[in-house]
């Protein structure tokens, strides 16, 4: 098992290594050449900044039994397919009863800013937030070391 980030813009990189460090499960961030980042402890892979490409990279790094995380439903939906577990920011746990009806609102939201309208708001990040990924993201490593999945 590894995790692997979409970490471009993800809250929670912090949350993620030091519960990775504790069972001491590998981590591969994945960020453009946007930006920078070094923890001491995850792999970092630096990609072009071209549209979706730290998206496409991540998703040839899945095997199965890696736990993603990213906001994209994108790259849950294919991490799923490749029998990977995914969550994002928030402790939203991916699954195949969720997952097209995230990908048909995608669509929707795509759609209506495509005719120029607004298709939601993004609230402020709350500490509760980062409580659920906590426990979400813990609940599945757990999880997977349990049934021998690492």
């Amino acid at each position: 098992m590894k995790i692997l980030v979409d970490a471009d813009a993800c809250p929670v990189k912090e949350i993620l290594v030091a519960e990775a460090k504790k069972r001491r499960i590998p981590v591969t961030m994945l960020i453009d050449t946007s930006h920078v980042l070094d923890d001491g402890y995850s792999t970092v892979i630096t990609v072009d900044k071209g549209r979706d490409s730290a998206d496409i990279r991540l998703v040839n790094l899945i095997r199965p039994g890696d736990v993603v995380v990213t906001q994209d439903y994108g790259v849950a939906a294919v991490s799923l397919a490749r029998g990977a577990q995914a969550l994002n920011q928030n402790g939203l746990v991916y699954s195949d009863r969720n997952i097209d009806r995230l990908l048909d609102e995608r669509a929707l939201g795509q759609e209506i800013r495509r005719a120029g309208g607004r298709a939601g708001k993004n609230r402020k990040r709350e500490k509760s937030d980062d409580e659920a990924f906590r426990g979400a993201f813990v609940r599945i490593l757990d999880g997977q070391r349990k049934t021998g999945e690492e």
